[in-house]
């Protein structure tokens, strides 16, 4: 797929409520502005209107949705909820979960979950915190990479 401008295509996941994708998105705009291309992934269509009210360039809800965007993102940003089958009080399906983990786009995971898996060694971040850092320490190189 030849996408009309130059500017790296970063998907954020999110499901339930997107707030926590709002939060990322809200982030991304007020550090990169329109210098990103910014697609809200919704795994249902409340969480994707709450991205897009963040501010988001593009926003689509669902399965197919899903798995056809990350496919051609270069970023990919949610939780670690996202690549777990069934996680999200199931709203994330395996093809999603496949689709994300099996990407080639670069995959920037806040160890956030309220499944059953515990991340050995992570402390507990409040979330401010952890955008920050995703933003300014990890999406941030990626993007000033970009000619």
């Amino acid at each position: 797929m030849v996408r009309p401008t130059s500017r790296k295509m970063v998907c954020v996941v999110d499901g339930r409520g997107g707030g926590i994708g709002s939060t990322i998105i809200k982030k991304i705009k007020g550090h990169f502005g329109e210098s990103v291309e910014t697609i809200a992934l919704g795994t249902n269509a409340i969480a994707t209107a709450q991205m897009l009210k963040s501010r988001a360039n593009r926003g689509a809800s669902g399965e197919n949705a899903i798995v056809w965007t990350v496919a051609r993102a270069d970023v990919v940003i949610g939780t670690l909820s996202i690549m777990l089958a069934h996680a999200m009080m199931g709203e994330i399906t395996p093809k999603m979960a496949e689709a994300v983990c099996g990407c080639a786009a670069t995959k920037l995971i806040l160890p956030i979950s309220q499944e059953r898996v515990d991340l050995i060694g992570m402390s507990d971040t409040p979330l401010p915190y952890l955008v920050e850092t995703l933003v300014m320490d990890h999406l941030k190189p990626l993007i000033s990479a970009h000619p």
